[in-house]
């Protein structure tokens, strides 16, 4: 059953103490981590597919976000201006067709996702301590109702601590670029590594007890066995 769970920014700024009570009764969750371009979109969408759980992007979550404050013609940096900006929106996610979509105040933002500004932009949204609490309540609520692979960058050390099934992926900076080129996009990753290691909320890191695979040099076929591999050995039944 999908979740159309629609909230406002302000009424999810939630005490640690009642987020916590939250990871109770959650379904089953794979959590993939890593840093820009280092291959966790594809592979959580195939792994999604191949175990018959739902996918979630939780920086599509951000990047929506990120989009309305630059609608909103509101500097990204602004922390004050961007907590406004939430307290006036509608944000709706749901589960369509086995993966998250968002939308804001009734619109879809998918293809405006990833364009130049919002790619610069989205380090500094995620940092606001506003924004997380909204986008962390919003992933609990889907693991509410579904099993779910879901990949961000805080996912295993945050948002899902407790899961026993944590991945991180990684890969050269030479080679996340040649990614990246390849998308079309032009992504500073130097710049969004540091941003997103150094941020005081919720940085990126490798979650405690996560299994690391450096995919450099692996397809996303190679790289989804290697997880699959490792959740059978954690006793999660994996369809064939």
């Amino acid at each position: 059953m999908g979740l159309p769970a629609c909230f406002r920014g302000l009424a999810l700024h939630l005490p640690d103490t009642l987020i916590l009570d939250m990871r109770k009764d959650l379904h089953r969750v794979v959590a993939i981590d890593g840093p820009a371009a280092s291959g966790k979109s594809s592979v959580a969408r195939e792994l999604a597919r191949r175990l018959g759980f739902a996918y979630v992007n939780s920086g599509a979550i951000y990047r929506a976000i990120t989009w309305h404050v630059l609608q909103s013609a509101i500097d990204p940096g602004d922390t004050s201006g961007v907590g406004q900006a939430l307290e006036s929106v509608t944000i709706a996610c749901d589960i369509v067709n086995n993966e998250s979509r968002i939308l804001i105040d009734r619109i879809d933002p998918t293809d405006y996702l990833h364009d130049d500004r919002v790619n610069e932009g989205v380090s500094h949204i995620s940092g606001v301590p506003r924004v997380r609490s909204v986008v962390v309540q919003k992933m609990r609520d889907y693991a509410r109702s579904h099993n779910l692979v879901i990949e961000g960058r805080d996912i295993g050390s945050v948002v899902f601590p407790d899961t026993p099934y944590k991945f991180y992926l990684n890969a050269s900076p030479e080679v996340r670029l040649r990614r990246r080129a390849a998308q079309g996009q032009r992504d500073e990753i130097t710049m969004r590594d540091h941003a997103d290691s150094s941020r005081l909320v919720s940085p990126l890191v490798v979650a405690r007890d996560a299994h690391v695979i450096d995919t450099s040099l692996l397809t996303i076929e190679g790289v989804v066995n290697q997880i699959i591999d490792r959740l059978e050995q954690k006793g999660l039944h994996v369809p064939s």
